[in-house]
């Protein structure tokens, strides 16, 4: 069973929980910690047998720690998703077939584009497949037709697996460090769009893709994980494409594992991530 807690740091913080698990018969198979100094915060990720009540757990390591932490005792083990899509494949063939394998580590409930062209290929995995489109239509009606198929399927998370869509504040505040989006860029370089065209002009000799979490400041959430490939002058623009959505793919799915697996603190606008 998985443990996650974050507080302000203090001495004797990992024995008071050690303690704590060790008087209700309970054995720590592994800890992972980390203490940001700076910022005097202090994060842990442990698994531990014999947790017969997790409220009750939940509930003594609390009384142990500093005011304000978040702690979660067993959280739950297989998430929900829906995936929002354009017009790309590749990021949505990948998670669609670890979906159907069950390696994913999470379920996918629904894929909703603001094209049609991926409508076939959600369907022969069995999955439903939600055309909404953005054209004619000002934001506040485009995502209040997101919302009204999204939130029955209550989704634990949104994957933006190449959604070209710029969300509006009050639908990224609705799902708070809940939205995993894939950007085609080595962040914080080349922002926005067209970061292939951007990379080509400028001549840079790697190129890369930064899945992060969406806040309101574009491409500029916390990011989880990042993929690069090293090129040279002898590519043209095509080819860092094509090259360039092997990172995507790559560095989407880790993300995408790491999270559901509840390996990835956030704070500050940046993460802490247990591998």
């Amino acid at each position: 069973m998985v443990i996650i807690i974050q507080c302000e740091d203090r001495v004797g913080l990992v024995a008071d929980i050690a303690n704590v698990l060790a008087k209700a018969g309970c054995n720590i198979v592994s800890m992972r910690e980390h203490v940001d100094s700076e910022e005097n915060k202090f994060f842990v990720r442990i698994v531990a047998d014999g947790i017969k009540d997790p409220q009750d757990i939940e509930n003594a390591i609390k009384a142990v720690l500093p005011q304000k932490a978040i702690v979660r005792v067993d959280p739950k083990p297989e998430k929900n998703i829906v995936v929002l899509v354009t017009k790309e494949y590749h990021c949505l063939s990948d998670i669609l077939t670890r979906n159907h394998f069950k390696t994913l580590g999470a379920s996918v409930q629904c894929v909703i584009g603001n094209h049609p062209d991926l409508k076939n290929i959600t369907e022969r995995f069995g999955l439903p497949f939600y055309f909404v489109s953005h054209e004619n239509k000002d934001k506040e009606s485009f995502e209040s037709e997101l919302m009204h198929i999204i939130l029955p399927f209550n989704p634990d998370y949104l994957i933006l697996a190449k959604f070209m869509r710029i969300l509006s504040p009050g639908f990224v505040y609705s799902f708070k460090l809940k939205i995993i989006n894939i950007h085609h860029s080595f962040l914080p370089a080349f922002i926005g769009a067209n970061p292939y065209s951007q990379a080509y002009k400028r001549g840079v000799k790697i190129i890369g893709a930064t899945a992060h979490f969406v806040t309101n400041d574009l491409d500029d959430g916390p990011i989880i994980v990042q993929k690069i490939t090293t090129i040279n002058h002898s590519l043209k623009l095509g080819d860092l494409i094509k090259a360039g959505r092997e990172n995507e793919t790559a560095a989407l799915v880790k993300a995408m594992q790491l999270v559901f697996e509840d390996r990835v603190f956030v704070y500050n606008n940046k993460t802490v991530v247990f591998e």
